[in-house]
């Protein structure tokens, strides 16, 4: 968009001040480009072209997943039997001890995405955030969204064909952290609950290690994007920039500022276009008279593309927020889940069944639906919508919403039939621990639309200055689903255990009503899902001009016919 194309000549005077609007033509004649526009417009492109990138860069990065995966499952997946069995931990405090260790570990990738956006970039992020993750488990959480925007690098978004591979490229992330998870819910469980925790968190270590190596080893075929500099000011001066113009009405769209050429002011950033939305954000991008004299303080005078990426943030945040109920769901299957299979009867003959092995079923679910949803559902729907990626990402999101409510409603009813199964005397009941299957399977469907869901809208939404911050949402809203939980753990309790009573989760969880809880959780999230369905319907995607990768990829074509 040029910055000073306007056709009509405006000169505006506000009724409640004196400054002037000025239209982008009127000061074509009077301005002459600054030092800082003229190096914007030289700009040579944000990718480093150092490898072919690609399915070959893209498959090492999806091993990595899997090993880091394989690693940290393999010590959180059991952490809740540890705290009880080997440190003697309640049950309740053991829950809420491994909603806070999971918490805090994906809350460190708000600390990766901003590094990684602002100063490190993508590659050597996760490389400095896997090393600590060798030793410390929050490096897992640092490493997460980095290596998810990472993969999503090797693929141009800018060109129709790899579009495509990129959107395919996140259900691969997904199915790879799963199958990571395969093995650690499986064999690494059985050697931790036969009481060999040494051996198997030494095997989790000999992963992350493994993890590390392959990533390194792929670094001459990977694409590498510059980091855009830090967001934080460039959001703040949108803001302080509107609060100065508060009497000013914002102009039209087409006279709102912007810079001249294909870059924007954002560095490595496309341009984006202007949306309706929170048009008060437009006075930043507003000329007036004053801003003649300060024509290089953005705190005064913000472009389109700045004002537009402060009201992504603004307009992700509503939807980002109605996914923290639904982690909340996600996180019972490491400590309620595991807590309830302890007290069924897990025996197949001589063989006696780990708890939280069940969640193999889980992975399982996981792997199958996403292979049923990619090859199945997607062709099916998108010959229905018309959309070739069948159905969009909020939609997904929503049914993830729905499933994880049923499975809250199945683990209920699984806790009702165990209690029913108690044997007096005897601390596990008869009820056999396959019963679990149901919710098992209802989550891993609901991961499915939800979590790969959110990574393909979080990651798209975001502005190309914050990729790495959008792909941290969906870590985040785990994090602060698995503190929401622990609230909800400790709120219960305390209400539940007035008057000499045990409470709905006690120590003996036979004198207890764990399936109120599970119920309890399945009401919140259909009160969720209502809220859910206001603010995906209100939502408008980003609309970034993707003119010059087009282009590019045309001239692309036309060399390659000519060969």
């Amino acid at each position: 968009m040029d910055s000073f194309s306007s056709t009509n000549v405006v000169l505006k005077k506000q009724v409640k001040g004196e400054s002037s609007v000025i239209s982008r033509e009127d000061v074509a004649v009077k301005r002459i480009r600054t030092e800082e526009e003229q190096e914007i417009a030289n700009r040579k492109p944000s990718l480093i072209w150092k490898g072919t990138g690609g399915w070959t860069a893209a498959s090492i990065l999806l091993a990595n997943q899997c090993l880091a995966t394989l690693a940290f499952f393999g010590v959180g997946v059991n952490l809740v039997l540890f705290l009880t069995r080997v440190l003697g931990q309640s049950n309740a405090d053991a829950a809420n001890n491994v909603s806070k260790w999971t918490g805090t570990v994906y809350l460190c990738s708000l600390v990766g995405a901003f590094l990684s956006d602002s100063y490190w970039g993508r590659y050597l992020t996760c490389a400095i955030f896997q090393l600590i993750f060798v030793s410390l488990a929050f490096g897992y959480g640092g490493h997460q969204p980095s290596i998810a925007t990472f993969g999503a690098d090797q693929f141009d978004e800018s060109k129709p064909k790899e579009r495509n591979s990129k959107a395919a490229f996140f259900c691969y992330f997904y199915f790879a952290l799963n199958f990571g998870s395969l093995f650690s819910n499986t064999l690494l469980v059985y050697f931790e609950d036969h009481g060999r925790w040494t051996l198997g968190f030494l095997l989790s270590l000999g992963s992350a290690v493994i993890a590390l190596v392959s990533f390194l080893f792929g670094a001459p075929g990977y694409k590498y994007v510059k980091p855009c500099g830090n967001p934080l000011p460039r959001v703040a001066q949108v803001f302080v920039a509107a609060a100065r113009k508060w009497d000013v009405i914002p102009v039209k769209a087409d006279e709102l500022y912007e810079l001249e050429g294909p870059e924007s002011a954002i560095k490595g950033s496309r341009k984006i276009f202007h949306s309706e939305e929170f048009e008060f954000l437009d006075k930043a991008a507003t000329m007036t008279e004053d801003d003649l004299s300060h024509q290089k303080n953005p705190w005064r005078l913000c472009t389109i593309t700045q004002v537009e990426e402060a009201k992504c943030v603004l307009k992700m945040l509503p939807v980002w927020l109605c996914t923290i109920i639904y982690s909340v769901v996600f996180t019972q299957m490491a400590s309620l889940f595991v807590e309830q299979g302890d007290v069924m009867n897990s025996n197949i003959g001589k063989f006696h069944l780990p708890a939280a092995s069940m969640s193999a079923f889980d992975i399982c679910s996981v792997l199958v639906c996403t292979g049923i949803y990619r090859q199945i559902l997607v062709p099916l729907v998108g010959r229905l919508s018309g959309n070739p990626k069948g159905l969009t990402e909020l939609q997904r999101m929503g049914i993830g919403l729905v499933i994880g409510m049923l499975a809250m409603l199945a683990a209920g009813a699984t806790e009702i039939e165990r209690l029913k199964n108690v044997i007096e005397g005897h601390k596990v009941s008869s009820l056999s621990i396959f019963w679990q299957i149901p919710q098992y399977v209802l989550v891993g469907a609901s991961e499915v639309f939800m979590y790969i869901g959110q990574l393909e809208f979080f990651n798209g939404q975001a502005p190309d200055g914050i990729k790495s911050f959008g792909s941290s949402l969906c870590m985040a809203s785990i994090s602060l689903g698995n503190y929401a939980s622990s609230m909800l753990v400790n709120m219960v309790m305390k209400i539940t255990t007035k008057g000499d009573k045990p409470g709905w989760i006690p120590d003996d969880l036979n004198t207890g009503h764990m399936d109120r809880f599970y119920f309890l959780i399945a009401v919140l999230t259909a009160f969720d899902f209502v809220i859910y369905l206001f603010c995906a319907k209100w939502y408008k995607p980003i609309n970034i001009d993707d003119s010059q990768g087009i282009e590019m990829e045309k001239q692309e074509d036309d060399v390659l016919a000519k060969v």
